[in-house]
């Protein structure tokens, strides 16, 4: 049988977050789920595949804006996410 590396502290936040976001999912109408699952699902993977996992400031960053909008997302009066695209253009500081 395979062993499989233990999770570091902030890989279990963050998969307890995808979590939370899927089971707040089912709590909504089946199209909302749907687009929610959509929605967090490609957010997460864009997230795991453009940030360096050493960068624990940024990760960390983005798991408080998470845990703030699942907790948005689990009040009865909020029907589903809504998403805004931002072109990300980063141009190095010229410091003088």
């Amino acid at each position: 049988m395979a062993s499989r590396s233990k999770l570091s502290g902030i890989q279990r936040q963050v998969l307890a977050l995808y979590r939370g976001f899927l089971r707040t999912a089912r709590l909504k109408s089946p199209e909302e789920r749907h687009r929610i699952e959509s929605v967090v699902s490609a957010e997460f993977r864009e997230n795991a595949r453009n940030i360096d996992r050493k960068n624990f400031v940024y990760i960390e960053y983005l798991l408080r804006r998470g845990k703030k909008q699942l907790e948005q997302l689990k009040d009865p009066d909020i029907t589903g996410l809504s998403t805004l695209e931002i072109n990300k253009v980063y141009e190095p500081l010229n410091l003088k």
